[in-house]
């Protein structure tokens, strides 16, 4: 079972992270009808490119691309997030308990430690936001 757990969150990061990082590089490389500009503001992501999340498979999205922004791209959090809360939506399906993944936290942390990080940052100020903190 955990090994079958392990490869499934491997599979996910890696459908994610390569998604990811085409969408990335074919914003940047787009000229959207002009012959000289070249974008490389990715604020302007979210103006031509959605991504929709449906269930919980493919929600690493929200992690990974933080990662890029914050860590590859060098955007600021704030920045960072604004792209990512307009460029993502979520639908889920059910909401049914056997049907919505979980993650060993031990598991995640030894994968994907920088995106466990990711995700208590985003918790950490949601909960801060909402006054509970």
């Amino acid at each position: 079972f955990f090994e079958g757990k392990e490869l499934r969150l491997k599979q996910e990061y890696f459908v994610v992270a390569a998604t990811l990082q085409d969408i990335i590089r074919r914003f940047k490389a787009s000229k959207f009808g002009s012959t000289e500009f070249v974008r490389l503001d990715l604020s302007k992501m979210p103006d031509k490119v959605a991504i929709q999340l449906n269930d919980t498979h493919p929600a690493l999205a929200i992690p990974e691309l933080m990662r890029i922004l914050v860590d590859i791209e060098k955007l600021d959090w704030e920045k960072a997030w604004d792209i990512v809360i307009r460029t993502c939506a979520y639908t889920n399906h059910t909401v049914l308990p056997e049907a919505l993944e979980r993650w060993p936290v031990d598991l995640f942390q030894n994968l994907l430690p920088r995106h466990l990080e990711i995700i208590y940052e985003i918790n950490r100020r949601h909960l801060e936001v909402r006054g509970v903190l």
